[in-house]
């Protein structure tokens, strides 16, 4: 099996035959019990958001581009995260179909222009899916081509299905060959930071180059060596003037280290600093629940009061669990 430039110079999997290894996939997935079958409500959104984007459709629509409706794209993301941390699976539900309004009307907006349409969007999501799974389907592709193909031969050495954790490894090897066989398809040079989003918010990238970086072997030995370097970052943020640019960039130093000390201890900053918002939100609810109770608001509130209705919030937060 070898990468093949397909549309857009993505990589696609083909086997020896040519055929496409996705196309063989699709083919066993269609033979299994249970295998899902056409979407004609999927087919019906298609067209609604085609029509709208008519001549004599809706103004808005039309007038829409990728870059003006960019923010709607992170907000419906971010409304169906709420959802699912709410357990609210009627409102995931609904949020879900706005997430997916946003990538219709974006490929519309595409087609329109010429680009691409919903039909590129899926296929190219499907190779990347089968490329990206050998645990899954490198036997297949074995079975066709007489041998395991280069990237997938690590996928269970021992023959045993990986856990989790080793997805995730197996995951990076092949997103790594992906990089490569674009920078083959290209002609150009493909950098080892350059498929990380640089609109990820920063907490997440932090840990998503850091990690990339660490395994090219630019990594500390232990924890301790990285709060070492917690320390160090500390230090050149305080000898620097307060409320400066300097500040600022040694901030980030600051916080940069302290991502890198979740990493080497397992834990997603991302979802450690979310978790705490949470959790301060829910403890403010309570004081301003307190507050009112007592006939006040906060905001007439000095700081002692505050600190003590912190300490109370906290104190009954515990006694709940």
């Amino acid at each position: 099996m070898e990468f093949v430039p397909g549309k857009f110079n993505q990589p696609e999997c083909r086997v020896a035959d040519g055929r496409a290894l996705s196309d063989l996939v699709d083919e066993q997935n269609a033979e299994r019990a249970g295998a899902p079958a056409d979407h004609p409500e999927l087919d019906r959104l298609i067209r609604t958001i085609w029509r709208l984007r008519q001549p004599d459709g809706c103004p808005w629509d039309r007038e829409q581009t990728h870059a003006s409706i960019t923010k709607n794209m992170v907000e419906e993301a971010y409304e169906a995260v709420d959802a699912i941390d709410a357990h609210d699976e009627a409102h995931l539900c609904e949020e879900l179909g706005d997430v997916l309004e946003q990538v219709v009307l974006h490929a519309q907006i595409a087609a329109d222009a010429g680009e691409f349409d919903i039909d590129d969007v899926a296929r190219g999501l499907n190779e990347k899916l089968v490329r990206r799974h050998p645990h899954v389907f490198g036997d297949l592709a074995a079975s066709v081509d007489g041998a395991v193909p280069a990237g997938y031969d690590e996928a269970r050495p021992d023959g045993t299905a990986p856990d989790a954790p080793a997805v995730l490894d197996i995951w990076d090897d092949v997103k790594r060959l992906e990089r490569e066989a674009r920078g083959e398809l290209s002609g150009a040079e493909t950098g080892l930071l350059d498929s990380v989003p640089a609109s990820l918010p920063a907490l997440m990238q932090a840990q998503k180059i850091s990690k990339r970086a660490a395994k090219a072997g630019f990594e500390w030995e232990t924890t301790a060596d990285v709060w070492d370097k917690v320390a160090e970052e500390r230090a050149e943020f305080e000898a620097e003037e307060p409320g400066s640019d300097a500040a600022a960039l040694e901030f980030g130093d600051l916080l940069f280290a302290l991502v890198n000390v979740a990493r080497k201890e397992g834990i997603d900053a991302e979802e450690a600093l979310a978790a705490s918002n949470r959790k301060f939100r829910r403890r403010w609810a309570r004081i301003e629940e307190a507050a009112r109770a007592e006939g006040s608001s906060v905001e007439e509130l000095g700081t002692a009061e505050l600190n003590d209705l912190w300490e109370r919030a906290k104190a009954e937060e515990k006694a709940s669990r």
